[in-house]
Formats: C-alpha cells, structure tokens, sequence
C-alpha cells in the first residue's frame, strides 16, 4: 500500500512538475517586461499551488487573439471609415500631427474634423442629456457600458429602452458581465423579452472562468440614430446621480459628441457586439452626414489585451512626451507603468507643470494604497500632487498644453492599458482645452495640495501597507 501511495504521489509530483515549467517556457516566450516575467517564474517556483492558480486567473496574455478576422476588420473599416482628412491642411502642432499618425497606426484610428462636442461633469447632467435623446430615437440605440445596474436609474433607462423596442427601434446593449456581476439575471431577461438585445461581453461561465475573469471590457459608449454618441467614465449606477445626499459624491467626466466621430464610436461597437455572438451579428450601417460650423478635431483611440500594442499607453506617452508647458491629470486610480511614470517626472524635471488629481478616499482600499505608494516620487520630481476631498474622483482626463485633451474610460493604471478593453477621445481644439483647463483647475479648489514634508510624515503603517500593495500593483 505505501509503494503504491508513493507512485501516486510521485506521478502527482511530475504532473505539477511539468505544469509549472510549461508556464514558465510560456512566460519566457512572451518575452514580457523581464522584471514581471521574473516575479512570474519566482511565484510559480517558490509558491506552490497559489502561484500556479494566480497565474492561471491574472498571469496569460491574450496578445495575438483576434476579435476579429482581418478580412472582416479591413471590410469594416472600408465599410465605415469617414471621409479622409489631410493633416497638413490642418492647423496642428507637428506633436500633435505625429501623435494623430501613431494612433492611426496602432488602432486604425481616423482623425475627423466635422464634429460637436458637449461636457458633463455631473451625473444629472450626463442622463438628463441621455434620456432625452433616448426618447427621441427613431431608428437606433446602441449602448455599452462596464456597469449597468439594475437600480433606480438602471430600471429608467431599461423602461426607455423597451419602449423604443417595442416602437421598433434597433437596440443593443453590451455590458461586461464581470462589471455588472451583482446585477439579477432577470433585469437583462426583462430587456430581451420586450425586445432589446443584450450581449454580455466576455461571459465568465464555470469552463472558462479563468480565461475570462481577469479580462473586462470597460468601455461606456452609446450611439442614437447613427448620429449622437455619448463616451466618458460614468457607468450606469444611482451612485453617480444620488450619492451627494449620503455625502458622498461621485465626480465624473463625460462627453456628448456629434459628427463625423461618432462613425468611429460605431465601429468599435460593431467589433465589441461581433466578437464571440456569431449569432447574432451586426451589421455595418453607415452615419448619416451632418456639417457643423464649429468643428473639433477628434479621433476614438480603443485598446485592449488582444491588440498587438498598448495603444492607449503609447498614445499616452507620446502625448506626455511631446509636451512643452503643462499636463493635468485626473485618474481615479494612479498606477503608472515604470515607462509612463518616467515620462512624467522627465517632464516635471524639465520645468513642465505637471498636475496630478486622485481622489483622497477611493472605492477600493487596495487602489487607494496603491496609488498612495506613488506619490512620494512624484513629489521628488516636482510633480503636483493633489487630493479631491469632496468625494470618489472617477474622472479620467489628461489635458496637455493648450490643444490637446484626452478622456474616456482609461484609468491611469497597469489594468486600464494592459488587461481592459478600453477607449478615449483625443481631442485636438484649444476651445475644449480651455473648458477642460478651467474645470481642472475648479476642482482644484476642492483639492489638498500634498508638499513632501507633510506627505513623508504619514504614519509607518501606512507607508508599509503602501509598499506591500504596491507589490501587486500589476494585477489590481
């Protein structure tokens, strides 16, 4: 009986043996940034069992995955590109002009000129603005969101939605189903019965629960009629219409654009709805012309773990790069990649007034610590750092110099540019850069400014749970 206990655990052995080198062979020929690649091979050499489960969920890269076929992706884009535009007609900044090629390259993004753009900064406004144009559509409705909860403003733009189904109005809703994990089954099942198609993004099912978990789509889009769309940082959630009378707000950043660039909003739409519902797939309508006199230059960058290339992360550091006078953030989450955060102490360093803004008190404690772990050597470098007391800062919005604005729903953080399907307007217009500046520097006035006399004082257990966090910083 002991002889053949032994076999059995020796057989166990080899088996867990051979799983841990093939992950480490596969960790190797990523050929990922060595530092991550070397704390992998050490958790799966020296943390039995839980550095193989943590691997499994938080460790695979999908890179090289495809949402879709390239002949499909090319025929899209035939399909539903906007008029071309030349770049040296333009009045942009040869930074400005090279960052609108690099996005052109790495997300097949267009650069448009003839568009409208409004901002929110209050939920109230952002779904007063919304329902309205809701009840107005008459052709179609196409919404996606991280979170779509099934509260009291969940259920007012559920109603809306049915009824302009039942009116025989087009509507699609995509939302992440890790997001939107709390929501009742039933709220959705409601939805398809009165006629509105749901399409949960990346369904987390028992089979394929570790290769989907780790990966969301935390993109917030909606296009009306082909016409109007709607891209920023606000979810779905009473939290961001009712949350001041508990004393807690939640400030947030978003966008209703008109134009030529919602085109493009619609064809990351048509991807996301495609991607892995080959039943029920989308066709390639195409956005009727409207002329603005007013125009916005714009382009919607997307990202996600199946592009070839961090797109947004590129985008960012380029625009970071390029800047001559100032760059003002407001990230909820700060958890900057070594590259992005060199950027930015290289341009504090340089004399460049950079202006960071998170929230004091953030919905995770985890994030919280996280970002607190980088504030120190930002103000080393000179970096403006700044706490919004109000309440949770969910804004995402980077402004550089006096053309330049970007926003959506990219935090700045290792999940947001790595492991999340995101996607932000960058927008190109002195006007929209002043609106963003003057809001910015609004904020401020509710804001404590850090100094690192008073920052390096914070009590030793907070600097130790800070460092401890920041540790696995990659994978929040």
């Amino acid at each position: 009986m002991d002889a053949v206990n032994w076999f059995i655990d020796l057989i166990i052995f080899i088996v867990y043996a051979v799983t841990i080198a093939s992950c480490i062979i596969v960790v190797l020929k990523e050929n990922r940034n060595p530092i991550r690649s070397l704390s992998w091979v050490i958790a799966l050499i020296f943390l039995p069992v839980i550095g193989l489960i943590f691997y499994i969920f938080f460790g695979r890269s999908l890179c090289g995955q495809h949402m879709i076929s390239r002949m499909n992706k090319r025929k899209i884009i035939t399909t539903m590109a906007p008029r071309h535009v030349n770049l040296d007609s333009q009045n942009l900044s040869r930074a400005d002009r090279n960052l609108v090629k690099l996005a052109r390259n790495v997300s097949s993004s267009f650069y448009t000129v003839n568009n409208h753009i409004e901002i929110f900064t209050t939920g109230e406004e952002k779904f007063t603005a919304l329902k309205h144009d809701l009840n107005a559509a008459s052709r179609s409705i196409y919404l996606q969101y991280y979170i779509f909860l099934d509260d009291t403003l969940g259920h007012e733009i559920a109603q809306i939605l049915m009824r302009k189904a039942r009116e025989g109005v087009d509507v699609k809703v995509i939302y992440d189903h890790v997001g939107s994990f709390s929501v009742r089954n039933r709220f959705f099942k409601m939805m398809n019965e009165a006629g509105v198609e749901t399409h949960p993004f990346f369904k987390v099912t028992l089979p394929q629960f570790a290769n989907r978990v780790n990966w969301r789509n935390h993109r917030k889009l909606v296009i009306i009629d082909e016409r109007v769309g709607y891209i920023g940082g606000m979810n779905i959630a009473d939290r961001y219409v009712r949350s001041k009378s508990r004393g807690w707000g939640w400030r947030d950043t978003h966008f209703r654009i008109e134009g030529d660039i919602v085109e493009s909003l619609l064809f990351s739409y048509v991807v996301d709805w495609n991607f892995r519902n080959q039943q029920h797939p989308m066709r390639y309508p195409k956005t009727p012309r409207v002329d603005f006199t007013n125009t916005v230059g714009m382009q919607l960058v997307t990202s996600g773990p199946l592009s070839q290339w961090d797109n947004l992360a590129l985008c960012f550091l380029k625009a970071i790069s390029s800047a001559t006078r100032s760059i003002y953030i407001q990230t909820p989450y700060f958890l900057p990649t070594d590259a992005l955060r060199h950027a930015l102490e290289a341009a504090a360093l340089s004399k460049i007034d950079v202006r960071i803004m998170i929230p004091r008190r953030s919905d995770s404690l985890m994030l919280q610590y996280a970002s607190f772990s980088y504030v120190t050597q930002c103000l080393k470098a000179g970096i403006k750092v700044y706490l919004y007391n109000p309440g949770m800062l969910h804004a995402k919005a980077m402004i550089i110099d006096d053309n330049l604005v970007t926003a959506g729903s990219t935090n700045f953080d290792f999940r947001s540019f790595e492991n999340n399907f995101e996607c932000n307007l960058f927008i190109y217009d002195k006007e929209t850069n002043s609106r963003m500046r003057e809001i910015f520097f609004a904020d401020m006035g509710h804001c404590t400014k850090l100094t690192y006399s008073t920052w390096h004082t914070r009590p030793m257990l907070q600097r130790s749970l800070e460092s401890v966090v920041r540790l696995v910083s990659p994978i929040l």
